[in-house]
């Protein structure tokens, strides 16, 4: 989540909300103080949420959040275009947004050292899933394919699928595998940092390029109304 200089504007806040909310299942009275953490200076802000008791206690009463909230310079997204080594990896509780997997900083950093900017999971049934701090789409010229697996919706995931929904642009959620066939797909990677970085390879399968497909994207991602701070 980013901050901006008072009186600016952000994509998609409530989705942020929601997902503070989503783990506790109740609204969490933090959320309202996020706005104090905003500087005069663009930051990237995190936003931690904790329970009293913590892990491996069961409350007696409802559980009491703690907010924690950091800031640093502004994040920025590699220029791209990126190459994704391929791990076989599930995240716990796929659907919620968490901390303490440390198993995605070392696929990233193994990655590195095999020549990968970054790196994609597999599932059990062979599937893509996700990248470590990514979610995936690919383009076969005519659809935008959205990987089938169980996956985190990320914030900015959710406005492309709205705007290209509302640009008529085809969309589905298929079973993707890497091998031969990804050769037909151009693929991209997005998150808060952008709409979309070409993919160049995954593993050992070279993705087709199609510049069209990443402008597109970007395009749809303007297209989000900004909402108020």
């Amino acid at each position: 989540m980013w901050a901006n200089p008072p009186g600016s504007r952000v994509r998609r806040r409530c989705v942020t909300g929601e997902r503070l909310a989503g783990l506790q299942g109740r609204r969490c009275a933090g959320c309202d103080a996020l706005k104090y953490c905003f500087s005069t200076a663009d930051v990237s802000l995190t936003c931690f949420i904790t329970s009293t008791p913590g892990e491996f206690e069961a409350p007696e009463a409802d559980a009491q959040l703690t907010v924690l909230t950091r800031t640093t310079a502004p994040a920025m997204a590699p220029e791209g275009p990126i190459a994704l080594d391929v791990v076989a990896h599930q995240r716990d509780l796929p659907h919620i947004k968490h901390v303490g997997e440390v198993g995605k900083t070392l696929a990233l950093r193994r990655a590195r050292t095999r020549g990968f900017t970054d790196a994609a999971f597999h599932d059990p049934q062979g599937r893509l899933s996700e990248g470590t701090i990514w979610n995936l789409a690919f383009w076969d010229g005519n659809t935008v394919n959205w990987p089938d697996a169980d996956i985190l919706p990320g914030a900015t995931m959710q406005i492309l699928q709205r705007q290209l929904s509302v640009l008529g642009v085809v969309q589905t959620t298929r079973p993707i595998r890497h091998g031969a066939s990804l050769g037909q797909l151009a693929g991209v990677v997005m998150n808060p940092w952008t709409p979309g970085i070409a993919v160049t390879r995954i593993g050992e399968s070279q993705l087709a390029t199609d510049d069209d497909f990443t402008r597109l994207l970007h395009s749809a991602y303007e297209r989000e109304r900004l909402e108020p701070i």
